[in-house]
């Protein structure tokens, strides 16, 4: 299953909500930890360290859901790739690209 998050700019984000990502500060020093449960408090703190835009986690999704974000990056990655002919040897660089992208986006794990 695909990690599910969303980005959300900072005057969107509410207490209670869950960091998916671990949030880094501009010099790469660890503000929070992945997991974490934002507060009121920890809101107020992030525009001092320059943070307008937060990587939260999506609630849970039925199978259903599930289902149709399957289906909706599947047709976005036929898209992106219409291009893209997997048994031409001259796209080697594309092949990996489009193994990697949608391993991500599918939940695949790591590509072959």
């Amino acid at each position: 299953m695909a990690l599910t998050h969303q980005h959300l700019p900072l005057d969107q984000v509410l207490p209670g909500m869950i960091l998916s990502d671990v949030l880094l500060d501009a010099h790469g020093q660890v503000l929070l930890p992945q997991g974490a449960v934002l507060t009121e408090n920890m809101l107020s703190l992030m525009p001092r360290h320059g943070i307008d835009m937060l990587s939260i986690a999506a609630p849970a999704m039925s199978p259903e859901e599930q289902a149709l974000q399957q289906k909706a990056h599947r047709a976005r990655l036929d898209y992106l790739f219409r291009k893209y002919d997997p048994d031409n040897p001259d796209e080697a660089a594309t092949s990996m690209l489009h193994s990697y992208v949608s391993s991500y986006r599918l939940g695949l794990g790591e590509p072959a």
